[in-house]
């Protein structure tokens, strides 16, 4: 299975009292990128995803794999290999990883028989284990899994599903460096068969795991490139880097001053 492209044309969000979230944005991901979006809060960016997965209405074009999905139904559109997740987790913490991830699998089993520990695991569920790095932890439940493991856990559950586009809303949002680092790793590994776009506000680790790079703000598309293009792009640099970029100037201690006798 490979990664499918996704194109964006034109795609326009405005909400009620006219409100223009996303403003003409024009995309090409191609197959097998780990593309990056970033931009300050309010750029658009959750809801750029939202519109390509059918969760808001939206104008324009997207297509995916060379198929118009924009209008389609969110089932539909999940059904073309298209997943995401949220910036909260969300899995079955009662259930062990591998039942979720059995969940996921849709194997038409009833609610009693998840419950139940198969005699064979299927293949794409051995296979998501050993990609996310949780085989050790199989039949733990996922509610005492650490926050990243959790993070893991959910892409897993994507992975068995089949998807060739995953899209994910800051997947290392409160995690430890070494979890971000875990979970750049795994990133890197997904995107060697799939497409990922991975929204985030952690510049460092965007710096570390990008691929490729689009810079949102106030809805339109600011700037496009790899990590070094869109650093050096005076722009970005104005209205999103700058200050982070800039080093901090040097403490002033205040001199004292002896009073005389």
């Amino acid at each position: 299975m490979s990664g499918e492209g996704l194109t964006i044309r034109d795609l326009r969000v405005t909400f009620d009292g006219g409100v223009t979230a996303v403003d003409g944005v024009d995309l090409d991901i191609r197959p097998g990128d780990l593309r990056f979006l970033i931009g300050p809060n309010g750029a658009g960016k959750t809801t750029l995803v939202d519109a390509v997965t059918g969760l808001v209405r939206a104008t324009g074009s997207v297509r995916f794999g060379g198929t118009e999905i924009l209008g389609e139904p969110v089932h539909r559109i999940a059904r073309r290999g298209i997943g995401r997740t949220f910036q909260t987790a969300t899995v079955f913490e009662q259930l062990t990883v591998e039942q979720n991830l059995d969940i996921a699998a849709g194997a038409g089993r009833s609610a009693l028989n998840l419950l139940r520990r198969r005699r064979h695991v299927p293949e794409a569920v051995e296979k998501a284990l050993e990609t996310t790095g949780l085989t050790a932890l199989r039949h733990r439940p996922a509610g005492v899994l650490a926050h990243g493991q959790k993070q893991s856990l959910e892409i897993g559950m994507l992975l068995v599903q089949d998807v060739k586009l995953l899209l994910l809303d800051e997947p290392v949002a409160g995690m430890s460096h070494d979890e971000r680092e875990s979970t750049g790793a795994l990133l890197q590994r997904i995107s060697e068969d799939h497409t990922v776009v991975v929204i985030e506000h952690d510049m460092d680790f965007m710096r570390s795991f990008a691929r490729s790079v689009s810079v949102l703000h106030a809805g339109k598309v600011l700037s496009e490139g790899t990590v070094a293009e869109v650093q050096a792009d005076a722009t970005v640099q104005e209205v999103y880097l700058g200050r982070a970029s800039e080093p901090e100037p040097p403490a002033v201690h205040p001199v004292p001053v002896r009073e005389e006798v």
